[in-house]
């Protein structure tokens, strides 16, 4: 296992146009990768990003184009890469073309599942030799109501995961979460209690909520578990009233930010080093400190 690894985190403005942001993706990886980086992760919803209400455009497969695409993308650059999510059709659900109802019976399906129309919010790590390594689907949903701020109801179209994922990169251990996860520390302890030396937070934060939170929340993340948090995000206006913070940004196990895209579409590049992180896990063993306490 290597020592450290160079990262990059993908900021872009994704939209309805699928082939738009497809290719805008494609170029941002080529020029992370051209720049050294060897683990590369996308943001949430790099193919496609709809204002609320709009209807999921060509919700995919695991082993459908976009995925196909980017796995030959990996493959040719040889490097690790993150999709950060993609609207994923759920096995057995409505719009299963795959399973008809009489296969879905006979698979066990709920029938509550078959009239599922949802999807699930899903990231897919690609390895170098162009394999999917590991999928996670996102937990926690974004369902909120600020005063002066659009409704967002992410459960309206999203069906949440049930699965905590810690992946086996080349580089080492990375726990897989997306976006609105991240406000829910007891995930992360889990994945670190599990392995990981990486935590990956592709996102797509509203400017209202991450001028104050968001990168706060990445360095406490980082510093409670003394790991790198990399957080790919969406950055800029999506159409019809929804935009996004940006500063997509790489956090070291100390908690400073190591690097960082400000404004705009582009990509930011840092070190992973993981012999540092081994060192300031023994200088400071907090994880190894955790007591088991009752609540009266």
């Amino acid at each position: 296992m290597p020592d450290s690894v160079r990262a990059a985190v993908v900021q872009m403005t994704s939209t309805a146009d699928v082939e738009r942001n497809l290719a805008s993706a494609e170029s941002l990886v080529r020029r992370a990768a051209s720049l050294g980086a060897r683990f590369v992760s996308l943001p949430e919803n790099f193919a496609f990003l709809r204002s609320e209400g709009e209807t999921i455009v060509e919700p995919q497969t695991l082993d459908g184009s976009w995925v196909r695409r980017f796995s030959g993308l990996a493959r040719e650059l040889g490097i690790t890469l993150l999709l950060g999510s993609l609207p994923e059709k759920i096995k057995g659900g409505l719009g299963d073309a795959e399973h008809p109802p009489a296969q879905r019976a006979s698979e066990g399906f709920t029938p509550e599942r078959a009239k599922d129309s949802r999807v699930h919010n899903t990231s897919v790590l690609i390895g170098p030799d162009g394999a999917t390594i590991a999928v996670y689907r996102k937990i926690h949903l974004f369902d909120i109501d600020l005063p002066g701020m659009e409704h967002l109801k992410e459960s309206r179209a999203v069906r949440p995961g049930e699965q905590a994922v810690v992946a086996d990169a080349p580089f080492g251990k990375v726990g897989l979460t997306i976006c609105y996860d991240v406000r829910f520390p007891e995930l992360y302890r889990a994945l670190v209690r599990a392995g990981a030396r990486v935590l990956a937070v592709p996102s797509a934060f509203t400017e209202r909520t991450g001028k104050d939170h968001w990168e706060v929340l990445l360095r406490a993340r980082a510093v409670e578990n003394l790991a790198y948090v990399v957080a790919a995000a969406q950055v800029g206006p999506h159409g019809r009233g929804r935009a996004s913070h940006g500063h997509a940004m790489i956090v070291d196990p100390w908690g400073a930010v190591v690097a960082q895209v400000p404004d705009g579409e582009g990509v930011a590049l840092a070190e992973l080093d993981l012999a540092r992180q081994d060192r300031l896990r023994r200088e400071l063993p907090a994880l190894d400190h955790t007591r088991k306490f009752t609540v009266e």
